[in-house]
C-alpha cells in the first residue's frame, strides 16, 4: 500500500474550491500526531487553518511559493519549540511529510511551502510575518505550510526512468548500486 501511495504522491498547487470535509481534516492532525520524533520528544505543533482570508494572507508569506496557499481550503502550519528538542527541524520535517502522506492517501492533494529561512519581504522572514499573522508565541519556530485541497491538476507520477539512482551507492560511496536494480 505504501509503495503504490509514494509513486503516485505529487506537488499540487490548484485546489477545487471544495471544504475538505472534518473527518479528513481529523485524520491529518492524527497522522501529523503519530509522526516518529527524536526520543518520543515531539516537539511540535501544528495550527490548522481554514478561513479563507487567513490562507490568503499566508498565501503572500514568500514572494514565490506560497501563492498557492490562496486557492487552498486548507493549510497546516507546521511548527516546533528547538527547546524541547535539538532536532527540532528534522521532527517537523517528518510530520510535514507525513501529513502530505496522509492527505494522499485520503484522495486529496498537497503541497510543502518552505517557511524557514525563507524571506516575505525586506522587512520580514516568512517566519516572522507568518508568526504574526497567527499569534505564534516566540517560543515556537515555524518549519513550513502545507497546503491540502481537492486536486484540479493531474500530474503523472514520475517513472522510475526518472529516479536518480546514480545518486544512490553501494557499500562505499561511487560504487554503483545500479546494477543491482532489475529491468
Amino acid at each position: 500500500m505504501f509503495m503504490p501511495l509514494i509513486r503516485k504522491r505529487r506537488s499540487i498547487r490548484k485546489f477545487l474550491k471544495k471544504e475538505v470535509e472534518a473527518e479528513k481534516i481529523d485524520q491529518l492532525v492524527e497522522a501529523a500526531l503519530r509522526a516518529p520524533s527524536s526520543r518520543g520528544l515531539n516537539p511540535w505543533e501544528f495550527i490548522v487553518v481554514t478561513k479563507e482570508d487567513l490562507l490568503e494572507k499566508l498565501s503572500k508569506t514568500k514572494k514565490h511559493g506560497s501563492s498557492f496557499l490562496n486557492n487552498a481550503p486548507l493549510g497546516i502550519v507546521v511548527c516546533a519549540d528547538p527547546a524541547k528538542c535539538d532536532v527540532w527541524i528534522e521532527d517537523a520535517s517528518i510530520a510535514s511529510i507525513f501529513i502530505q502522506l496522509a492527505a494522499e492517501s485520503l484522495g486529496l492533494g498537497s503541497c510543502w511551502v518552505q517557511i524557514r529561512d525563507r524571506i516575505q519581504d525586506k522587512s520580514y522572514t516568512a517566519e516572522e510575518y507568518v508568526s504574526g499573522l497567527l499569534n505564534i508565541p516566540g517560543n515556537l519556530r515555524v518549519e513550513s505550510i502545507i497546503a491540502i485541497g481537492y486536486p484540479d491538476e493531474k500530474k503523472p507520477p514520475h517513472s522510475r526512468e526518472e529516479l536518480q539512482y546514480e545518486k544512490v551507492h553501494l557499500d562505499l560511496y561511487g560504487r554503483s548500486y545500479i546494477s543491482r536494480i532489475p529491468g
